[in-house]
């Protein structure tokens, strides 16, 4: 079986990864399934029901012995609870954070180059 293309952009970092999920001033557990640069995959514990298209959220993500994350997301697609995010925006020092920890926890850092590549040629 030939894996799905958009999965591919995702590498997973951590088994277990502190993730709080926000939409206004509304948190949703979650759990980190996925992340990139490019965004993330979160899985929820109830089917997601969307907010409206041009909704914006946060994910904060508190990876061991590092400040947190904060990644500004739109919806990409959902599959009853599963959700895959797009990032709108992330600080130029999480981007670094995250960087550091995908390529810590990659088996080929030449994915990471990848990664930034086109996140430069997209922003």
């Amino acid at each position: 079986m030939k894996p799905d293309k958009d999965l591919l952009q995702f590498h997973t970092l951590f088994d277990c990864a502190l993730a709080l999920f926000n939409y206004g001033d509304i948190e949703y557990p979650c759990e980190l399934i996925d992340i990139s640069l490019h965004g993330c995959i979160l899985g929820f514990k109830d089917t997601w029901e969307q907010h409206s298209l041009e909704s914006l959220y946060t994910l904060t993500l508190q990876l061991p012995d590092t400040t947190p994350i904060v990644m500004n997301l739109s919806i990409s697609h959902a599959v009853d609870n599963e959700v895959s995010f797009k990032c709108e925006h992330i600080d130029l020092d999480d981007i670094s954070a995250l960087s550091h920890f995908i390529e810590l926890n990659q088996a080929n850092s030449a994915l990471l180059d990848r990664e930034l590549i086109a996140l430069i040629h997209c922003c």
